[in-house]
């Protein structure tokens, strides 16, 4: 597992990434299902990654030795086509894993086909680490399975675009009714997702917009979300993601 998180052109970082990153290490551990390399620079996202003077690194992680990917990357991250590409194509043709959390969204405005991998965009967030109502769509997916089919959660709640129903399936939403009015909501349909999964070619994506604070990492319903979310991702189980309308 390559727990990647390149935050050095984010706007108002996040404090929790480090814990964050620790945690997603940390089940790897305990469980003995994975290992986890944690890199907060991008040159390891390439199946043939160079050292900084240009030359081929030396071993060390890359995409040609994971078997998924863990990203909490912030805004326009440093990637050249060719890791592009090799991203892509690593979730696309190889069939690998790839997991995002939270300002994931946010990564790679200038990247269409990135936002198509993801299967949305961030539209800011109308509540600030606010208390809210969460529905839980699809209490079958793994991810999901031991949340309540409604509960309360306190998050810096994104607000999603360029997403459609038709391409992932939505796991949980924000039940907007019970939100106070906003002017930055930028929806009329009142279809605010969470949380969805989609497979990308042949591989595996699931996105997450909760862990806002390093506080939520340690709550066992999240980390245990985002660890089934990684199993699911390496192939080792199984869902429907296929994509279903608005309930």
């Amino acid at each position: 597992m390559l727990a990647w998180a390149d935050t050095r052109n984010g706007i108002a970082q996040h404090d929790s990434v480090s814990h964050a990153l620790a945690v997603i290490e940390r089940l790897g551990y305990e469980s003995g299902l994975y290992d986890t390399f944690i890199r907060t620079d991008s040159n390891i996202i390439s199946k043939h990654p160079l050292m900084t003077d240009g030359k081929p690194a030396s071993g060390g992680p890359s995409l040609a030795m994971a078997d998924a990917v863990f990203f909490l990357g912030h805004r326009d991250v440093a990637l050249d086509a060719q890791q592009k590409a090799d991203l892509l194509s690593f979730v696309k043709e190889d069939g690998k894993g790839f997991v995002a959390a939270h300002t994931a969204t946010t990564a790679f405005e200038s990247w269409p086909e990135f936002g198509e991998m993801l299967g949305a965009r961030y539209d800011g967030h109308p509540w600030n680490t606010a208390y809210g109502t969460v529905i839980n769509e699809d209490p079958s997916f793994p991810a999901t399975r031991h949340l309540a089919p409604m509960f309360s959660f306190t998050d810096e709640f994104y607000q999603a675009k360029e997403y459609s129903r038709d391409q992932i399936r939505v796991l949980l939403r924000l039940d907007v009714s019970k939100m106070p009015p906003n002017a930055e909501v930028h929806r009329t349909d009142g279809d605010f997702p969470l949380v969805w999964a989609k497979t990308y070619g042949k591989g595996r994506v699931f996105y997450s917009a909760l862990g806002h604070a390093a506080a939520t990492w340690d709550n066992p319903d999240v980390y245990h979300m985002y660890f089934e979310a990684l199993k699911w991702s390496l192939g080792l189980t199984d869902a429907d993601v296929t994509p279903r309308p608005l309930k």
